[in-house]
């Protein structure tokens, strides 16, 4: 049985780390390399890193702040925004990152998922991808940090990013972001029977009884943000309770 990992979710804007719900509304909750050592000193699996902005004019800070995190942390670093070639992913690994998370990038290139999994491995190539559940019950993939619906229908394209390479699917259900009522169990598991490659479950993080039910729906690893940055849990406290829940965890 497969250990699930509990991932902290840091998202970046102008060198601070901020939340909102939906994706919108967001606000300054600290600094991400701060959070990131307390995570990681906390218990953390691994991390994963998402620039809001990805705009180019600060494009270096945000290279400084995964350089000056992943000298400090030892555990698995995943970055992500506005990564759309190959040689964009290569400044990421240079500067510490282990895996890229892409969304945007390869709805417009497919083949970037092939080119980074040949150039860095499988392991290295996160396929992001955000999800809202339209009013007729049905799901869509959006781009650009939520806001732009694609038309691709979330199973299908997870299965097209496997076939060229992915080596594991980042779900964020944008409906549930920020709301503390849980990940949506129905799409998570849908998805984990269709696909083989490992799939983190994200938006939505509160109830432990929610997480154990994605663990047992699919999910390979549980990415969290509210309810750590609010300081409503911690990272142990979350391992602990699914820990005496019999959820194999690394405690």
């Amino acid at each position: 049985m497969l250990t699930t990992r509990i991932i902290p979710k840091l998202e970046v804007k102008n060198e601070n780390l901020i939340k909102g719900i939906h994706l919108e509304g967001l606000r300054i909750v600290g600094k991400p390399e701060k959070a990131a050592l307390r995570y990681a000193n906390d218990g953390a699996d691994e991390l994963i890193f998402i620039d809001l902005v990805a705009s180019l004019y600060q494009r270096q800070n945000w290279i400084n702040i995964v350089r000056r995190t992943a000298e400090k942390i030892f555990i698995p670093l995943t970055v992500g925004g506005g990564i759309r070639s190959v040689e964009d992913a290569k400044t990421f690994m240079r500067a510490g990152a282990d895996k890229v998370a892409i969304n945007t990038g390869i709805i417009k290139q497919p083949k970037l998922v092939t080119a980074i999994a040949k150039k860095f491995g499988s392991q290295a190539m996160v396929a992001s991808l955000e999800v809202q559940k339209k009013i007729d019950g049905n799901y869509e993939v959006y781009c650009d940090s939520g806001r732009t619906p694609t038309g691709k229908e979330p199973i299908t394209w997870a299965k097209k990013v496997a076939g060229l390479g992915a080596g594991e699917i980042l779900l964020t259900f944008i409906h549930q972001d920020g709301t503390y009522q849980g990940y949506d169990l129905e799409l998570l598991e849908q998805m984990a029977k269709q696909i083989k490659i490992p799939i983190i479950a994200s938006g939505g993080a509160g109830e432990i009884d929610n997480m154990i039910k994605a663990v047992q729906s699919g999910a390979d690893g549980l990415a969290i943000a509210s309810l750590l940055h609010f300081k409503k849990s911690t990272v142990k406290q979350i391992k602990h309770k699914l820990h005496q829940k019999g959820v194999n965890i690394r405690v």
